[in-house]
C-alpha cells in the first residue's frame, strides 16, 4: 500500500467532494437498512395486531417507510452524482500531476519508452487508479462506519445478536476481500499488461501503415494485433469468471449470516419471549446488510491492477530528471554566437557518436552542417537544444554556457524547424500560436500565411479553421509550410533548422529555404542537411562524418578542395 500513498495525498485536493460523497453513500446504506428493517417490522407487528384484535398506529411506521425510501432514492442519486465527479476531478488532478511530472525528463529518462507505452501510462494507468476511491475508500469507509452503527442500534435491542451480527460482518470484511484479492491478482495484472501491449501495438499499425503496406507486412501485423486483442479479451473473461465467483462467495456467506441470526433470534430479542416483530426487524435488517457488503469483492479484486498501474505510472513520476534547468528566470541569449568546444557524446549503451567535436559559429553567421545518415548532426542538434547532455566538453550560447539558461529563456533564445511538424486537433490559429510567447493579431498571423503559400487555408473558416490531429486534413508540403510560419513569427536570435526541406520538390523546397534565410538576415542559422540546396548562400560548411568534422569551407572552397563534396554536388545535380 505504499505504493499508493502518493496517489492518495493527491486526492487531499477534492477533500470537500469525496467527504460530501461518503456521507451521501453512508446516507444511502442507512436508509436501505432503516426502510427494510422497518418494513419487516411494521408488516409483522400489523399482522400480529390483526390476529390479536387490538388497534395499532400504522401512520407513524408507514412515513417512516416512505421517508427511508425517499431518503434512499435521493441520497443514491446524489452520491453517485458527487462519487462521480469527485473521480473525474482527482482523474484531473492525476494527470496534470504526472505531466508535470513527465516534462523535466530529457530523452535519456525515457530512451527505450515507446510512444504507445508512455500515451497508455499517461491515459489508461491513470484511469485504473479511480478504482482507490470508488471501489476502495468509499466502500471500506462506509463499511467501517456502518459496522459502529449497526452495533449500536442492534445492541439497543439485544447486544448479544449485536455481538453476533457485526462480528460476523467484521469476519467477512477480514476474510473475503484476502479471498478475493488473490483470485483476481493474476487476472488484474494480466489485463494490464494485455491491454498495454494492444494500445502499444496499435498505435505502431496506425502510425507505420505506410511502410508496413509498401513491404507487404501489414497482414502479418495485423494477426499479431489480433492475437494481442484476443488475450486482453481472455484476460477480462477470467476477470469476469472471477467476479462471479466471489460475488457467489459473498452471497453464500450472507445467506450463512442470515440463517444463524435467525436460528439465535428465534429464541427471544432482548426481554421479549416470544420474539415475534422484533425478530422480522433483526432478520430484515441482517438482510439488507448485502448492499453494504457488495462493494467488499470489487474492492479488493481489482486491487492488484491498481497497484500495478500506481507502479507504472511511478515508473516516471519518480524518476530524477537528467537534464536540470536553474530555478531563476535567467535573460534571452543577447545573440545566437554558438560555441562547441571538444564534445564527446554517446547514447546509452552505444558507440560514440561524436567525438571530440569543436566548432564556433559567430553571431550572425550563416553555416550548414552536412553528412550522410547517422554521422551525428540530429545529435549535435539534440545537445544544443539540450534534449541531451554531452559526456564531455561544452557548448555556449551569446557568450553564456547553456546550463546557466533556465528552460523558458533557452527556448526563447532559439527557433527550431525540423522535418517533422507536431500539429494538435486545434483551429489553425491555435497551431500558430503554440510556440509563441505572447499572442499575435489576427493580421500578422494571416500574413504570414500568405507568405509561406497557405493563404488558401484561409478561404473557408478563415483562422478557425479546424486542422484534425496531427494535420491530418493538410498534405505533407502544408505541414511543412506551417513549421516554417511559426519560425518566421519567432524573434529568437538563433536559427536551427534540421532538414526542413526532407520530402518537398525542388522547387517547393527552394522557396522555403528563400523565406528561411530572409528571416535569418540579422540571425545566426546552422542548418542540418545532407542536401546541397542553398548551400550556396551559407558561409560556411562543415562536413561531418563518424562525429567529427573533416572538411570545411564555403561552397565554393568545398567544391575546389573537397572530392567527396563535389561528387555529392555532381550527383544531385545530375
Amino acid at each position: 500500500m505504499k505504493l499508493l500513498w502518493p496517489f492518495l495525498r493527491l486526492f487531499r485536493r477534492q477533500w470537500l467532494m469525496m467527504l460530501l460523497g461518503l456521507t451521501l453513500s453512508l446516507l444511502t446504506i442507512i436508509a436501505g437498512i432503516g426502510l427494510l428493517s422497518l418494513s419487516g417490522w411494521f408488516l409483522s407487528a400489523t399482522a400480529v395486531a390483526g390476529l390479536a384484535g387490538v388497534g395499532m398506529n400504522y401512520f407513524t411506521p408507514a412515513g417512516g417507510v416512505r421517508m427511508f425510501s425517499i431518503m434512499r432514492t435521493a441520497s443514491r442519486y446524489g452520491e453517485r452524482l458527487l462519487t462521480h465527479e469527485a473521480t473525474f476531478r482527482i482523474l484531473t488532478d492525476l494527470r496534470c500531476w504526472a505531466w508535470k511530472r513527465l516534462l523535466p525528463l530529457s530523452e535519456r529518462n525515457l530512451s527505450g519508452m515507446r510512444r504507445g507505452d508512455l500515451l497508455n501510462r499517461l491515459v489508461a494507468d491513470i484511469e485504473t487508479l479511480d478504482h482507490l476511491y470508488l471501489r476502495l475508500l468509499t466502500p471500506l469507509t462506509s463499511y467501517g462506519v456502518m459496522l459502529l452503527l449497526l452495533f449500536a442500534f442492534v445492541s439497543w435491542f439485544d447486544l448479544h445478536l449485536a455481538l453476533l451480527l457485526c462480528g460476523g460482518l467484521l469476519l467477512a470484511a477480514l476474510l473475503l476481500p484476502s479471498l478475493f484479492y488473490r483470485m483476481g491478482k493474476a487476472p488484474g495484472r494480466a489485463i494490464i499488461e494485455a491491454r498495454r501491449q494492444y494500445r502499444v501495438r496499435l498505435l505502431e499499425w496506425l502510425s507505420g501503415r505506410a511502410e508496413l503496406t509498401l513491404f507487404g507486412a501489414g497482414a502479418g501485423y495485423r494477426a499479431t494485433l489480433d492475437r494481442v486483442e484476443l488475450d486482453w479479451l481472455n484476460s477480462q473473461q477470467r476477470m469476469a469468471t472471477i467476479n462471479g465467483l466471489s460475488q457467489g462467495a459473498l452471497i453464500l456467506f450472507h445467506g450463512a449470516l442470515v440463517l444463524l441470526m435467525l436460528w439465535y433470534a428465534a429464541s427471544g430479542v432482548g426481554e421479549n419471549v416470544p420474539p415475534g416483530p422484533l425478530l422480522a426487524l433483526v432478520v430484515f435488517c441482517v438482510l439488507s446488510c448485502f448492499e453494504m457488503m457488495m462493494p467488499l469483492a470489487g474492492a479488493f479484486q481489482h486491487l492488484s491492477a491498481t497497484m500495478l498501474a500506481a507502479q507504472r505510472v511511478s515508473d516516471i513520476t519518480e524518476q530524477v530528471p537528467d537534464i536540470r534547468f536553474p530555478a531563476k528566470a535567467q535573460p534571452v541569449a543577447a545573440n545566437g554566437a554558438l560555441s562547441l568546444e571538444h564534445l564527446h557524446f554517446a547514447y546509452p549503451q552505444g558507440l560514440p557518436v561524436l567525438q571530440d567535436l569543436s566548432l564556433q559559429i559567430p553571431a550572425g553567421s550563416k553555416v550548414a552542417l552536412l553528412g550522410k545518415t547517422g554521422c551525428g548532426k540530429s545529435s549535435l542538434l539534440s545537445l544544443i537544444t539540450r534534449q541531451w547532455q554531452a559526456q564531455r566538453g561544452g557548448i555556449t550560447l551569446g557568450g553564456r554556457p547553456l546550463e546557466d539558461y533556465d528552460e523558458q529563456s533557452l527556448r526563447a533564445s532559439m527557433t527550431v524547424v525540423s522535418q517533422r511538424v507536431a500539429l494538435l486537433s486545434a483551429s489553425l490559429r491555435d497551431n500558430l500560436q503554440l510556440a509563441l510567447p505572447e499572442k499575435v493579431s489576427d493580421e500578422r498571423l494571416a500574413q504570414v500565411l500568405a507568405e509561406v503559400g497557405l493563404s488558401n487555408l484561409l478561404l473557408d473558416k478563415g483562422l478557425n479553421a479546424w486542422i484534425g490531429e496531427g494535420g491530418r486534413q493538410l498534405s505533407g508540403g502544408e505541414q511543412r509550410r506551417i513549421g516554417v510560419a511559426r519560425a518566421l513569427l519567432r524573434n529568437a536570435p538563433l536559427l536551427l533548422l534540421d532538414e526542413p526541406t526532407e520530402g518537398l520538390d525542388r522547387r517547393t523546397e527552394q522557396e522555403i529555404l528563400r523565406l528561411l534565410l530572409a528571416h535569418a538576415q540579422d540571425k545566426t542559422l546552422l542548418m542540418i542537411s545532407h542536401r546541397l540546396t542553398g548551400m550556396a548562400q551559407m558561409d560556411t560548411i562543415h562536413l561531418l562524418d563518424n562525429g567529427a568534422i573533416v572538411a570545411s569551407g564555403s561552397h565554393e572552397q568545398l567544391l575546389a578542395s573537397t572530392p567527396a563534396y563535389r561528387a555529392l554536388y555532381q550527383q544531385l545535380r545530375d
